[in-house]
């Protein structure tokens, strides 16, 4: 609405001057008020009119020709007109009332019942409402606005957190498509269904959660660490809803578990070279009194005896540099190469087991070649040990073994999963630790030194997985320019 001190700017689309006439008299017969007030007579002049927002309030005719105020009105909105509309008729009709209040108009007058009075009402009430509907719009907009470009993602879901509507950053999170997430239920989501259980009790006692942290899966099976937090919520006509906010933390924890593992392999190191030196030192001695001694025995039950004291020497210092050669960052030579050709000759070194087992293997790759910057040889060793884990795990004849490489942004991501035993919970956090191993058969290596080539490659690695269902390893690679 203009300022008090302006004309209000009234548009009049009628067929019939005489009308015009009438209705332009008693608008300006109307006390206190400025009005500049046009005729329009033919639909598409005024539908132009109405399309360049010239005024502030627009009387339009019911029959105007071969058309009518109705479509005029529709045509109106369609073009997101938010000036008020007011629907003339020559005599009353509810269902045309009716009618024109659903598509947009803000009044309805008959014309035989037209006088100033009511006009004066009909055009501050018009006013008025115009300026309410424009502030409500602009801070709908406004809110919608930051609903939209939020990173974190924000939510609305009905009580058994099915999605009625979700912003951008929810499908980005999830990996589907805003249609597909009013489908789904957050609850389906959750990585572990005794969480989903517990929090749905929870929400249904306290109608509030706030700052939990969740595991949550996406379409790609991969999981997110986030911080969730509901509230259910009332709407004017007394239903109930949920209002949801997801912060993803997987990057923090990510970077949380590497510091912690680097902190703890640098006190290994410290340890394992502290012990280095006071084992080597004894050893040395015990192999130099050995070569002493073999000379000046020529007993040969004694050179026997030497040689199996020299043997184990070697092995206890054959182990000694095995460790130390953990706890120090692998030495690599990168090249640009392609992730398929790693995972290839990975498979082709795994190719007996994986035959002899009679394993199902699932090859998912990007048509084109996925670079990344790359020592292949010390590479296909990280990936190997994967690998194996993974055929060990499966059953025979049962087990399916899936690698998938998929872009992500500015990384290119590996997927390693399979059907096995899984690993319990307590145990993932310590898998890439030397020595620990839960095989009768292990020494707990592999992925010791898997975790160390990765960290050469400035690489990440996240581990999923559920006892009886099976294991995802998921290794992240910056891609190669």
């Amino acid at each position: 609405m203009l300022p008090s001190h302006l004309p209000t700017r009234v548009l009049i689309v009628e067929d019939d001057e005489d009308d015009y006439l009438l209705i332009e008299a008693c608008i300006k017969d109307i006390p206190d008020k400025k009005f500049l007030i046009d005729w329009c007579y033919n639909y598409e002049e005024a539908l132009k009119r109405i399309a360049d927002s010239g005024y502030d309030i627009y009387f339009i005719d019911y029959l105007l020709g071969e058309k009518t105020g109705l479509e005029l009105l529709r045509d109106a909105v369609a073009l997101g007109c938010e000036d008020p509309l007011v629907l003339l008729t020559g005599i009353g009709n509810r269902d045309v009332d009716i009618q024109a209040m659903t598509i947009g108009a803000v009044d309805f007058l008959i014309k035989s019942e037209i006088n100033t009075e009511k006009l004066e009402r009909c055009i501050r009430y018009a006013l008025e409402r115009s300026t309410h509907i424009r502030a409500l719009k602009a801070n709908e907009r406004k809110f919608r606005n930051i609903f939209e470009r939020s990173k974190d993602a924000v939510f609305l879901a009905d009580g058994d957190l099915v999605f009625r509507d979700a912003n951008n950053a929810t499908s980005d999170l999830f990996k589907y498509g805003r249609d597909e997430l009013q489908q789904l239920s957050l609850y389906f989501l959750f990585a572990r269904r005794d969480a989903a259980a517990l929090l749905k009790a929870r929400l249904q006692q306290t109608g509030e959660v706030e700052d939990e942290e969740v595991e949550l899966m996406t379409r790609t099976k991969e999981k997110r660490n986030c911080i969730l937090s509901l509230s259910r919520q009332t709407d004017p006509a007394g239903d109930t809803y949920i209002q949801g906010i997801i912060h993803d933390i997987t990057n923090l924890k990510r970077i949380e578990r590497a510091t912690f593992q680097i902190e703890k392999l640098r006190s290994t190191a410290t340890l394992l070279r502290t012990l280095a030196h006071e084992v080597r030192n004894p050893l040395t001695n015990i192999n130099l009194s050995v070569e002493q001694l073999k000379p000046e025995l020529n007993s040969e039950d004694a050179n026997i005896y030497l040689d199996i004291i020299a043997r184990n020497c070697g092995r206890i210092d054959g182990l000694i540099s095995e460790l130390l050669d953990l706890s120090r960052p692998a030495e690599i030579s990168l090249q640009r190469v392609p992730l398929q050709s790693i995972v290839d000759s990975t498979l082709a070194a795994a190719s007996d087991r994986i035959s002899l087992k009679g394993i199902g293997m699932e090859l998912n790759y990007p048509e084109h070649p996925a670079y990344i910057m790359a020592d292949m040889e010390k590479l296909k060793i990280a990936f190997l040990n994967i690998v194996i884990n993974a055929v060990e795990a499966v059953p025979n004849q049962a087990g399916r073994i899936n690698v998938t490489i998929r872009e992500d942004g500015g990384h290119y991501k590996v997927f390693i999963n399979d059907n096995g035993s899984g690993i319990p919970e307590e145990n993932i956090s310590r898998i890439f630790e030397p020595y620990f191993t839960s095989k009768t058969n292990g020494f707990g290596l592999g992925l010791a030194a898997t975790w160390n080539i990765l960290q050469s490659h400035r690489a990440t690695i996240d581990v999923n997985s559920q006892i009886g269902e099976g294991t995802s390893f998921v290794l992240a690679f910056e891609t190669a320019n």
